[in-house]
Formats: C-alpha cells, sequence, structure tokens
C-alpha cells in the first residue's frame, strides 16, 4: 500500500515493527506475563500504544531509584476511545470504580474529549483494559499510527443540529476502527484464529497501518471548540434552517514540531470544497487512503499529513482526492466562527431539559482537601438520568438534566464544594493543559502542575491593568509536540527545558491563525515581566472588540503567520511603542 517512491530499505524501525508484528500481536501476551519486570519490551510498549496506553515512569523518582539500583517506577496510561466525548452515569461508575481500583484516584480529560487512566502497573494493565470493555468502551486506537478518538462539538441536544454532528463522530469512529483481531485475543481473553494472518484482516490500513496518528473533528458555527483547523481531517458542519445541509472539508492540520528543527512546524487544515452527508464517508475514507499510501514512512517528524501536503501542494492533493472519487468536491459554503473555548453554565433547552458546563481546569477530576470533586461527580452520576460529554478544552458537561433533578444536582454541588464557573475569571475558565510531568516521558518542563499557579499571578497581572473580565486563551505543554493544541491560543507556553518556556502570542481567538515565538526559554518570573506592560497596551489601545491575538499583531510584537511553513521565519527586530 505504501506509494512505491518509498523503498523499504529506507522504512523507518517502526515501519519495520508494525509490519512484523503479525497486526499489533508483538510479543505483548509474553511482556504482559514476565513477573520480573514493571515494563514491557521496547517493541512492544510501541506496539501497545495502538491498543490505548502508553507506557510511562514517574521521573520524580527516577534519580532516586537510580540511587537504589531500582529500575525506573514503570506504570502505564490508559486512554478511552470514546468519540463525541459522551458516556452514561453507568459508564462513568463503572470508569470511576477503575480509576479508584487501579490508577492514580482520579480521571482526567483529555484535549481529544476523552478520559485517562494514570499509573495502572502492569499487573492491573489487562484487568484495566477489559473493564473499560465491560462498560461498553474501548482503548483501541486511542492511541499509534490509526485513526484517533473522533472529536465534534460537546453538546448534541442545544439543536437538532448537535445530534447529526454527533451521530456522525460516531459513525466516522467505527468506520476507522481497525479490524485485528488482536486486541480482543490480548484484552479479553478470545482465542486466536488459526493459521496465517491474511490482509483481510485490515482491509483498510493494512499490515503497516498509517505512517502516523490521523485525528478527526466535526465543528458546528459559530462554535469552534474542537479546533477543527488542527486536525487532519477537519469537518466543518454547514446547517440551513436547522437543517445540515452537509460539510465545509478541511485537511492538513496538525499541532507538532520539534524544537530548533524548522522543517516540523504546526499548521492550520486547507478548506479544500463542500460535501453532502452523503458523500462524507466515501471522502473520509479517502483522505485516510492518500495518507496511507503517500504519507512518509521513512522518517516519523515529517510523516503527518501536514507534510504529506505541503512536500507536494494542495492543489496535488486536490486532484489526487478527485480522482480517487471520481468527481470533484462543490465550492465551500460561508460560515463563521466566534472562538475556541467552551460555554459555560447552566442552559436549558427547547425540550426543557438543563445542562451545566462545569470548568475543570487541565481535567483532573479528583478528590483535594476541601474540595471532594471525584466523589461529587459521583454521587452526581448516581442519581443523573441524562448523561456526560466531555469538551476538548477539559472541561464537563452534564447534559440532558431532568427539571426534577436539577435542585438535586445542584445540592451535591454545592454539598462537595464543586465550584460554579462564574467563581473563575474568563482566563482560567479557557485554559488548557497538557500532563506533561511528572509522567509523560516526552515533557521538558511542568504543564498541569505549574498552571494554577502561573493563571493566578497572571489573572493579578490582568485585573492591575483593567481586563480581570477579559477573555484571553492561554495554553501550556511541557514540550513542542502540542497536546495541548498550544498554537492557537492567543499566549502560549511551550515547554524548553525545566523551568523555561517558548513564548508565543498572536492566534486568533477562534482558532483560525497560529501564533508566533515571541521571546524564548523564559521562567515563570520572566514570562509574568513580559507580558504584564504589553497586557497593558492592550489595555489601553485595543480597538473596539478587538482580540489579544489580533492586537499583538497590529502593534508589532509578532507578525502575523499565514501558514505553517512561515512558523519559524524570523523578520527584523521591530521597536515596540508602549503607551
Amino acid at each position: 500500500m505504501t506509494h512505491n517512491l518509498q523503498q523499504k530499505s529506507k522504512l523507518s524501525a517502526e515501519e519495520k515493527l508494525k509490519e512484523g508484528s503479525r497486526y499489533l500481536r508483538g510479543t505483548i501476551k509474553e511482556s504482559l506475563a514476565d513477573p520480573v519486570t514493571g515494563s514491557v519490551t521496547g517493541d512492544d510498549a510501541k506496539l501497545l500504544k495502538f491498543h490505548g496506553t502508553y507506557q510511562q515512569d514517574d521521573r520524580d523518582l527516577r534519580t532516586e531509584r537510580m540511587r537504589q539500583k531500582l529500575e525506573p517506577a514503570y506504570s502505564f496510561m490508559v486512554r478511552v476511545r470514546m468519540p463525541g466525548g459522551v458516556c452514561t452515569p453507568t459508564q462513568w461508575l463503572q470508569l470511576d470504580e477503575l480509576a479508584l481500583k487501579y490508577a492514580n484516584n482520579s480521571l482526567r480529560i483529555t484535549t481529544r474529549q476523552t478520559f485517562q487512566f494514570h499509573s495502572v502497573v502492569k499487573r492491573h494493565l489487562k484487568s484495566t483494559i477489559a473493564g473499560i470493555n465491560q462498560a461498553l468502551l474501548s482503548t483501541i486506537a486511542a492511541c499509534g499510527d490509526v485513526n484517533r478518538n473522533v472529536v465534534c462539538h460537546n453538546n448534541p441536544y442545544l439543536s437538532p443540529l448537535h445530534g447529526e454532528v454527533y451521530e456522525w463522530a460516531k459513525r466516522l469512529s467505527d468506520h476507522f476502527l481497525p479490524k485485528t483481531h488482536a486486541y480482543h485475543e490480548i484484552w479479553m481473553d478470545k482465542e486466536q484464529v488459526v493459521g496465517t494472518f491474511p490482509e483481510k484482516e485490515e482491509p483498510l490500513y493494512g499490515e503497516t497501518y498509517l505512517p502516523r496518528k490521523f485525528k478527526i473533528g466535526i465543528a458546528l458555527p459559530p462554535s469552534n471548540d474542537i479546533d477543527v483547523f488542527s486536525q487532519d481531517l477537519g469537518l466543518i458542519a454547514i446547517a440551513k434552517n436547522e437543517r445540515l445541509e452537509g460539510f465545509n472539508v478541511c485537511v492538513g492540520g496538525g499541532m507538532g514540531m520539534t524544537h530548533s528543527e524548522p522543517i516540523t512546524y504546526p499548521r492550520l487544515g486547507d478548506i479544500i470544497g463542500f460535501c453532502t452527508p452523503d458523500q462524507l464517508l466515501e471522502i473520509a475514507e479517502n483522505v485516510v487512503k492518500i495518507q496511507r499510501d503517500f504519507g512518509n514512512r521513512s522518517d516519523r517528524k515529517q510523516a503527518r499529513l501536514k507534510y504529506t501536503i505541503d512536500s507536494r501542494s494542495i492543489d496535488w492533493f486536490k486532484a489526487e482526492l478527485a480522482q480517487r472519487l471520481g468527481w470533484a468536491l462543490l465550492p465551500a459554503h460561508p460560515f463563521y466562527f466566534e472562538r475556541n473555548s467552551d460555554s459555560f453554565g447552566w442552559v436549558q433547552d427547547t425540550r426543557g431539559y438543563w445542562h451545566l458546563t462545569l470548568c475543570l481546569l487541565s481535567g483532573r477530576i479528583r478528590d483535594i482537601p476541601d474540595q471532594p470533586l471525584m466523589t461529587g461527580l459521583r454521587e452526581i452520576a448516581k442519581i443523573h438520568r441524562g448523561d456526560f460529554r466531555l469538551t476538548t478544552n477539559q472541561n464537563l458537561t452534564i447534559a440532558n438534566i431532568f427539571k426534577a433533578d436539577k435542585p438535586r444536582i445542584e445540592a451535591l454541588l454545592e454539598q462537595h464544594c464543586v465550584p460554579t464557573p462564574d467563581q473563575f475569571s474568563a482566563v482560567w475558565r479557557d485554559a488548557v493543559s497538557c500532563v506533561a510531568l511528572p509522567t509523560c516521558g516526552l515533557a521538558m518542563a511542568e504543564s498541569e502542575r505549574m498552571l494554577p499557579e502561573f493563571l493566578t499571578r497572571l489573572e493579578a497581572v490582568m485585573a492591575k491593568v483593567g481586563l480581570a473580565n477579559d477573555s484571553i486563551t492561554v495554553r501550556v505543554t511541557g514540550c513542542p509536540n502540542g497536546c495541548a493544541r498550544p498554537y492557537i491560543s492567543e499566549i502560549a507556553l511551550v515547554g524548553k527545558s525545566l523551568g523555561h518556556y517558548n513564548l508565543y502570542l498572536g492566534a486568533g481567538f477562534a482558532g483560525e491563525r497560529l501564533n508566533k515565538l515571541y521571546r524564548e526559554s523564559l521562567t515563570e518570573d520572566d514570562i509574568i515581566t513580559v507580558l504584564t506592560p504589553i497586557l497593558a497596551h492592550y489595555a489601553q489601545d485595543r480597538q473596539k472588540g478587538e482580540h489579544f491575538g489580533d492586537f499583538v499583531i497590529r502593534a508589532g510584537y509578532v507578525d502575523e503567520v499565514k501558514a505553517g511553513r512561515e512558523f519559524h521565519s524570523i523578520r527584523p527586530e521591530k521597536t515596540v511603542q508602549i503607551a
């Protein structure tokens, strides 16, 4: 299936591993059964990603364990596949029980609109994944070189359109699920089929799957809460008179890059046309197939769809897609996005049901002194007759609350000291972070653990200059891979080394423009010092309705980034007059 320009002799080690893995089986069973170590083999650790789990270790303990001549404190992150971020109260309680029994007494909402468990040790890994499946959920393809969790606008019941969008998210998710039997053999003890493993076991992906991960998201204007331009395949729902007419198709988005390697960069997707709902699956499948056949399988840093497109051209991509389809997409329809953050608080729909969106900083659900959040949500799940909806900004909607149940849920929130969104500033509500230290092996700096203190300091500055009630998007990641989608945040901190961050400014408030590097390797103190006069300048000289990201471009702090390949371009320094 790989394009013939990519010679097998040039394939990356990961490609050869996938090819020889017998459709993701590897020696995972043997690694799990090895009682001598808390880890699995290096090859099996890579294959486990396709099964929805990453091997990690507690980096806070590395030095001490090395001193004691012990192996690292290995554990596993387990990610749930949950298209559209929807789960029932029963599923919530089942996941909650697994977190208490096998993980670190917490659940974490991810930027892919699903849950992660952390600190699951190897002897509990199989029970955890089996338990997730018993809840009628799964972990397969939550990670790995496949289509990941399909995301969509988070509240399907505020209009009939939301329900349709959510159904399409589920259909796309099901359509691109791997077909290998390995998952059920390993985690649910299904018997292996005797004989060889024919190619038809993966009729779409083949034995080497995709060159890298692939992400699909559906936005419903005017909300761009899922950051549709950051997706490999972004779909913008187009409606007229409360009727879904189809989707604008956007391709080639992606956030990840590597510091000091300008050939890697974030990229926003290009809108290539419009399709009707009945054309969507055919288009999506052929977009995936183009990436399967032409994606770079020699250099994983160049293997995302964004590089496949930029190494040729967007016109080439459109022509290749039209050739495979036998027809061309229609011209894109007009649309408008207002913001890429969530809407918070209580709202009632036309049927009389209530919905409450809570602000959960970094998506972390756990009990802490004076705020037993996890317990409170557990008690709500016991009486709730609707469902729960996760957002890609790591927040939570308790959806479809019966009118009669609203007072009981409000009482439980108060009893467990769960803060309502109006108790937070706008900048706090819209902030996003990745996990980073101590568990992520890629983290160069803190993210989730540093965010509360940083936001508190930033809030103080904003209040001092008269911006206490203003919305400015802030995102923090511990490395440049971009899990928290930092490059489409008005203010972004990207970890460079322990305690130091690159500061990016100037993204569009609705996620329609990338930001730009402003300063390198700053400490948290440095960042506050640098931002203070810029925020004061913004408060004094902004135009009516002007967002912070637009202002810093107009004022000359950073240049506008019009394409991903311009992200690293350097300009002569301009003098900025601060009034």
